[in-house]
């Protein structure tokens, strides 16, 4: 179980919940005159109570969505296809925003795979679009980067190339194997970039987000970063941020149904509600 029995804010939640039985429970005690209506009821409340902490356990554990309040925006964390899902979606790309879909550059699995394979039958027209877009232009940090294949132009993580209801993020560094990878440094900065890009660029829109630096990308000064830290910096990101959506508009972040089974999001909505 993610969530233990004994947990402290949850000791809290028994304690209110089972108070107000009892509560209930002292008023009629008072003027029954029959001893054993006053035990069968004190049964009846121990079976109560005890089903009441079970259920309160149980529940904080199958936790499947969760909605936060943060910068007086609304941020929902759910389980949902990001391809069916309104809003703006980001899409996490490598800095060299690479196209090539063949298992060695970009896998068909991951999820700028799905984009490209889904909305481009000619790659090269995804290409045009991101060397044309005049506002990550201003974002490459160097051009003829030598690699043995992929494209040359390198943008700084955070940079944004939008396409329609797509957000097109520069996520991750690859190494001389195309192999996904950051600092935490740099997932923090990307971050921070990230929410100052969407500041610019979500013109009242609503904005969906999948749980960044899942899967494959590699940390390359921790050996692990689990799913609950990487849902905790992002929400921890936005709040420093400063950023703020318009009333119309909310923050989705969006979880795979494995990712649901390792994320305390019991523990997410007592840290951010607090």
């Amino acid at each position: 179980m993610k969530v233990g029995f004994w947990d402290a804010d949850l000791r809290k939640e028994y304690w209110f919940k089972c108070s107000i039985l009892i509560t209930i429970y002292s008023i009629p005690v008072t003027v029954m005159e029959t001893q054993a209506v006053k035990i069968w009821g004190l049964i009846l409340l121990i079976f109560l109570s005890v089903g009441i902490i079970l259920w309160s356990w149980y529940r904080v554990n199958h936790i499947k969505s969760l909605v936060l309040s943060i910068n007086k925006t609304e941020i929902e964390i759910k389980e949902v296809d990001i391809f069916a899902t309104k809003g703006l979606k980001v899409i996490p790309f490598n800095e060299f925003f690479d196209t090539q879909v063949d298992n060695d550059l970009i896998s068909d699995s991951s999820l700028n795979g799905q984009y490209i394979t889904r909305f481009y039958k000619n790659p090269s027209d995804l290409e045009t679009v991101i060397e044309r877009n005049k506002h990550s232009t201003e974002r490459i940090i160097e051009k003829g980067y030598e690699r043995e294949e992929g494209k040359s132009t390198r943008y700084a993580l955070g940079t944004i190339v939008e396409n329609g209801e797509y957000l097109l993020l520069a996520f991750s560094h690859f190494d001389e194997k195309n192999r996904a990878f950051l600092s935490i440094q740099d997932y923090v900065t990307c971050l921070l970039r990230m929410w100052e890009e969407c500041d610019i660029l979500y013109n009242g829109r609503s904005i969906v987000l999948p749980l960044l630096g899942a899967g494959i990308t590699r940390f390359r000064d921790h050996k692990e970063i689990t799913d609950q830290e990487l849902l905790e910096t992002i929400l921890w990101s936005f709040k420093v941020s400063r950023l703020r959506l318009k009333a119309s508009a909310k923050l989705t972040i969006l979880l795979t149904s494995a990712t649901l089974k390792n994320v305390n999001l019991y523990a997410i909505m007592k840290w951010f509600t607090a």
